[in-house]
């Protein structure tokens, strides 16, 4: 038997593994877990170039938990470790086994999906446990090994009389972890973690129920089986050639990785790409509708099949993270405890090609098939919308297929919205107006006199719309965008032809000063030479402070401090109006003021503007009316 200390550099290296090195002690189970599997591959991959000459057989990694004994077993049917073997990697923790295999066997091991850079991980055990043993054989012919440590520096090494190949970890746990000694938790941990591991993983067993037999009488009992409960999928979709995924693949594989989702994606995008970086995955694009909401299952980044996070923030565009689905990349640095995304020039330039990637992606469908992309357009523009505001790349992309629907919906990409308008709706500036709605019922009185003036409507109900927009302008000079409910048609798009007004300078002036008496300082009195057949009184709210203060409202733009301002209106009033003459002859100042305030609470009603109070006041006031 052999005693030692472990060659570190700090006297009691566990103290500060189980404070510093990891943030989360339950990732042990992940740690060691990998390690198994690593050692599966390396055995696999020496046996594929004839270095070893043993059967590689069905390995699987099973876990055993022993409540009463209070243990955790991990025990794989990889490599193994010499005694000395033992003495170097685990006793010397500079060294790491795995960065050690890749070096010497770099050229032909790139493949063999070996979780590398991780030589710490073994020492994870020490943040759960109070003593851990190591039982281990080596598949070459030498003697298996017994290393034991009790978490001081301090080790014992002796043979031991195991006879098959691979390593047992032992755990013993610590009184202030024993909730690892629960199934559930085990089981949690194991799905959570390790649900795609290459490497079939055990963790007891479960009852299968056997068909009945094609002749069975009406009595019979079907019969049941004991068998291994293998937790995980180790031939994940995204591991494979989209050649060999159907569309229901996908759809199987999203439910696998959501069990909780009810609803199926709308499409997904399958990544895959080996320089300059290698990346795997498949994303997907679930309804999102318009509001954008804080995702539950989001984006979950494994490494080698590994989980390591579903904070995919600077892997992923963050427009993107609204996305769901999976990405796994061994060229992703992390930091020991694997948990924390290191700056390197890598991880920006998956960025850039996963913003790419789906960009193409979204053309070729809109190419592909118009008609669906259309259809599904609602469920996935807060995405993409939002990918043009934060991501150039993608804004720079996004006109081939980013549609702007109409009330009608009819769709157009901008280009084909520029020369659909020209004719009917360029101002007299030469400027190209694309009127808009945010709201079809609200607005529906503004948008049926905009389609009597020939004029196409856009329905852009976005909460981000406002930022969008004002891009979009700053980069088309020659286009602007005004809200249906802005100011009276006439005025939207301004023409040379101007209707004449019925009434004087004069007559104006005093019916300006008669308005405003009865008119809340709320609104803006404008008076307007109208056809007489249009409405007498429109409230409108100008573009201008009404999309500044949305910016403001929505974050990142807008003019500060606008936010919070209260909501400004114009009444704009039809000089060629009956109502507009009968305001202005009459000589009784309480019909007078009755005139004005049933014509403005009219107005704001077509706004939905009048609530509470002055609405039973309305309707009262009106009942009186037609007596």
């Amino acid at each position: 038997m052999t005693t030692g200390k472990i060659n570190v550099s700090v006297e009691n290296i566990f103290p500060l593994i189980k404070k510093f090195l990891y943030s989360d002690h339950e990732i042990f189970l992940r740690e060691l877990v990998s390690n198994g599997t690593d050692a599966t591959l390396k055995l696999k991959h020496l046996i594929s170039i004839g270095e070893a000459k043993v059967e590689y057989g069905n390995p699987v990694i099973e876990i055993k938990v022993d409540k009463e004994g209070k243990k955790i077993h991990i025990i794989d049917q990889g490599l193994g470790m010499t005694a000395d073997e033992v003495e170097k990697y685990i006793n010397q923790v500079a060294f790491s086994g795995a960065e050690e295999f890749l070096d010497k066997y770099k050229d032909s091991a790139k493949d063999s999906g070996i979780i590398g850079h991780f030589g710490l991980g073994f020492y994870s055990a020490f943040m759960v446990a109070e003593k851990v043993e190591i039982i281990t054989k080596s598949y070459k012919d030498e003697p298996a090994a017994h290393w034991t440590c009790d978490g001081s520096p301090e080790f014992t090494l002796e043979p031991a009389d195991k006879t098959s190949r691979g390593t047992e970890i032992i755990l013993h746990i610590a009184e202030d972890s024993l909730e690892f000694l629960e199934d559930s938790k085990i089981s949690g941990l194991l799905s959570k973690y390790n649900k795609f591991m290459p490497i079939p993983i055990k963790f007891g067993t479960r009852t299968e129920t056997l068909p009945k037999p094609e002749n069975a009488p009406e009595n019979y009992v079907n019969e049941t089986i004991e068998v291994d409960n293998i937790i995980n999928n180790p031939n994940p979709a995204w591991t494979k050639q989209p050649s060999e995924l159907s569309d229901e693949d996908y759809k199987n594989f999203y439910r696998e990785l959501y069990p909780m989702q009810f609803e199926d994606p709308l499409f997904n995008i399958h990544l895959n790409v080996d320089y300059p970086f290698n990346l795997t995955g498949i994303l997907y694009f679930p309804k999102l509708g318009s509001d954008m909401q804080i995702q539950k299952d989001k984006i979950q980044l494994y490494q080698n099949q590994v989980y390591v996070t579903d904070n995919v923030e600077g892997i992923v565009p963050e427009f993107l993270t609204m996305l769901k689905g999976v990405i796994d990349s061994p060229d992703i640095p992390l930091n020991v405890s694997r948990s924390g995304l290191q700056a390197d020039g890598a991880v920006k330039k998956i960025s850039n090609y996963i913003t790419r990637k789906v960009a193409d992606k979204l053309k070729s469908l809109f190419i592909e098939n118009r008609a669906d992309f259309e259809a599904k357009w609602n469920d996935i523009k807060i995405v993409l919308e939002y990918g043009m505001l934060s991501e150039d790349k993608f804004y720079e992309k996004a006109g081939a297929f980013v549609l702007y629907p109409t009330v009608d919906d009819t769709y157009f990409t901008l280009e084909e919205l520029k020369e659909k308008l020209k004719e009917n709706q360029t101002d007299k500036d030469g400027k190209l107006v694309v009127l808009y709605a945010g709201n079809k019922d609200a607005q529906h009185s503004y948008i049926e006199a905009a389609k009597e003036k020939g004029y196409e409507v856009l329905l852009l109900d976005s909460p981000i719309i406002s930022h969008l927009i004002q891009k979009i302008e700053n980069d088309n000079q020659d286009v602007t965008f005004v809200r249906v409910d802005s100011d009276h048609i006439d005025n939207l798009i301004k023409k040379d032809e101007n209707t004449i007004s019925k009434l004087s300078d004069e007559e104006k002036a005093t019916l300006k000063t008669s308005l405003e008496a009865y008119i809340p300082k709320a609104y803006s009195v404008q008076l307007e030479a109208m056809d007489s057949q249009a409405a007498p009184f429109i409230i409108t709210q100008p573009e201008f402070m009404r999309r500044m203060k949305e910016m403001s409202q929505t974050g990142g733009g807008g003019m500060f401090g606008m936010g919070n301002m209260p909501e400004m209106y114009n009444l704009v009033v039809n000089t060629n109006s009956d109502l507009a003459s009968s305001i202005l002859n009459t000589e009784d100042k309480t019909h007078q003021e009755h005139l004005v305030k049933q014509a403005l609470d009219l107005a704001k009603l077509s706004q939905n503007l009048l609530k509470g109070e002055a609405l039973t006041a309305f309707v009262k006031r009106s009942f009186e009316m037609i007596k």
